[in-house]
């Protein structure tokens, strides 16, 4: 504190970080980006354990027996659905009911803001069917949730005929504590927001909805069951969910801890752990799963039905039957132990998950990264805005206008404002004048917007705003969501740190287009297929490019998604600033 309270001491440190600055900024990025990449070596990583007492220990003895009669069931369910051309309504209420559950439904419609061309939908209309398995042991005040969604063609058929075959056996057992509800969802994420907003007697997304009849205690935790083969070689855990939200970490424990114990091969991000961490294949291999888990938690999108459970501080994860090259085979009667392990331990909890981290990485299903250990990885890159900031304000030799400062940020805005609502608005025009799909026309409004404003110059805005401006909408937004945040932080401190109006225009212009926004969604998509693995042309990424972006718009007015506006009102305007910055004169 002396440093600080001392005059002359509080002058030379200013002095020193003034005359460095440029140096310093260097090294901060540098050092920010190694800490992240160093976060997949094992040896800085923690061991996943279980931090809930209640399920601190597997010694439960699985009998689930019935995995030939669950696919039998399937094979029916899949016969009745091609029968009624979707959700076979009546023969799920007649089978749930004779396993001895309470049977209710759900009807439920949306409008799409426009058609979802990759799912072919635009006026959705569909039902919810569930049972409840009501606890003989306990006042029925908590819940757990198994669900499994509907799916078009021959796909899932597998997955609802375990969740019937688990139902017929939980029915026979006497230890439940909590309500068991078997949901059946159709439209996949559509009918699972329908059905939680009537659960919870919320409605955030405008979508018309029955009222549910029946009801058990607090939901306490979920699973989305995806099985497509009578065979499976794996089981894939599926965690991020709406808005980059994350299950508590025991949740993923437990999963691991029963493949463990039974012998199933369990994945995470579609990739099997490996041992040789201390090679350079074993840590690439580490760094493309945490990469994965990163890019899709940026993408504020729910991975599967599970993630918006999440919303309701429910603690739910997806798991995913995969069907591989893979020479090891696993049976459903198997993935039915599994399930039926995990639901006992889930119905000892006492109280919600919670003591372990629900902020956190996961480089492999047995190690993980905690907040405290890949905050500092964007601490790094945040204190180059406030030293920019500093040697700007030293710079200063008079205080702005109050007006010179709120106008272009009152403009910037205005233009984010007009690109959050304008590709709605302008659709039916485009679909007119052009060629184009309604979906096309929704992005290519947008795309068309951009370029507009790249053209369209002259505003002048104190740097010294725009990075003060920059620091506190980043840092915001890594609290909430660490892996937009960082990825928006690679792009835009380095324009925010070195954009002057006396660079060379044109290099400079180039190089704040590459790192817009816009072209940062572009070079994630072609990164994110490297990492799966799954390579594709340019023609092709371009195409996937337009589909994330409508998807990204569909999300936010579906669901609730908070990565389309964040970017549109607040990080485009952001980015603007500094573009007119670049042509101040």
């Amino acid at each position: 504190m002396g440093l600080l309270s001392d005059p002359n001491r509080r002058r030379a440190l200013i002095s020193l970080l003034t005359r460095l600055n440029s140096p310093i900024c260097v090294v901060c990025y540098m050092a920010g980006v190694a800490w992240f990449m160093g976060l997949a070596f094992e040896p800085f990583t923690l061991r996943t354990y279980m931090s809930e007492n209640a399920m601190g220990s597997t010694m439960v003895e699985e009998r689930f027996p019935a995995g030939e009669r669950a696919l039998t069931t399937g094979r029916e369910f899949s016969a009745h659905k091609k029968k009624a051309g979707g959700m076979p309504v009546d023969w799920l209420v007649k089978t749930m009911q004779a396993r001895g559950l309470e049977v209710f439904t759900q009807r439920f419609s949306r409008k799409l803001p426009f058609p979802d061309e990759n799912k072919e939908r635009y006026m959705v209309k569909g039902t919810n069917v569930y049972g409840i398995l009501r606890a003989p042991r306990a006042p029925r005040t908590e819940a757990l949730v198994l669900s499994a969604p509907c799916t078009p063609g021959d796909s899932n058929n597998q997955a609802v005929g375990l969740l019937l075959g688990l139902a017929q056996y939980f029915r026979n057992q006497i230890y439940w504590a909590k309500d068991i509800i078997f949901l059946v969802n159709e439209h996949d994420l559509i009918g699972m927001q329908a059905w939680l907003e009537g659960y919870h007697h919320t409605n955030t997304t405008g979508m018309d909805w029955s009222p549910l009849q029946g009801r058990g205690g607090s939901i306490q935790a979920a699973l989305s069951l995806e099985l497509s083969s009578d065979v499976i070689t794996s089981m894939d855990l599926v965690l991020e969910g709406l808005n980059g939200q994350l299950p508590n970490l025991d949740l993923a424990n437990l999963f691991y801890a029963f493949c463990q114990k039974i012998g199933v091969l369990c994945t995470i991000q579609g990739k099997l752990q490996r041992n040789d961490w201390d090679s350079v294949s074993g840590y690439s291999h580490s760094v493309q799963t945490m990469m994965l888990m990163v890019m899709k938690q940026a993408s504020g999108r729910p991975w599967g039905d599970h993630g918006l459970f999440l919303r309701y501080h429910i603690e739910a994860a997806s798991i995913k039957g995969i069907n591989s090259f893979r020479q090891y085979k696993t049976d459903v009667t198997t993935i039915g132990r599994l399930l039926e392990g995990m639901y006992r331990k889930l119905n000892n909890l006492l109280e919600r998950l919670h003591q372990s981290y629900f902020f956190y990485l996961m480089p492999s299903l047995s190690h993980f990264v905690s907040i405290g250990y890949y905050m500092p990885a964007f601490g790094l890159l945040a204190v180059i805005l406030l030293l920019r900031a500093l040697d700007l304000w030293v710079q200063l030799v008079s205080s702005p206008g109050v007006l010179s400062v709120l106008t272009p940020l009152v403009i910037s805005h205005l233009t984010g404002v007009a690109l959050y609502t304008l590709p709605i608005q302008f659709q039916e025009m485009a679909v007119e004048q052009f060629p184009v799909s309604e979906t096309e026309a929704v992005v290519l409004t947008a795309i068309g917007y951009n370029v507009f404003l790249f053209i369209y110059i002259g505003w002048r805005v104190l740097k010294l705003v725009a990075v003060l401006y920059l620091a506190v909408l980043l840092g915001c937004t890594a609290l909430i969501n660490f892996s937009l945040g960082f990825i928006l932080a690679l792009t835009l401190v380095p324009v925010a740190a070195f954009v002057t109006p006396h660079v060379p225009k044109v290099l400079s212009a180039f190089i704040l287009v590459i790192l817009s926004p816009a072209c940062t969604l572009l070079f994630s998509v072609f990164f994110f297929q490297e990492l799966q693995e799954l390579p594709v042309s340019f023609q092709e990424g371009w195409l996937l490019y337009l589909s994330v972006i409508s998807q990204g718009i569909l999300d936010h007015f579906l669901y609730g998604s908070l990565v389309y506006p964040l970017i549109a009102l607040l990080v485009y305007p952001c980015w603007l600033l500094f573009w007119n910055i670049l042509f101040w004169k």
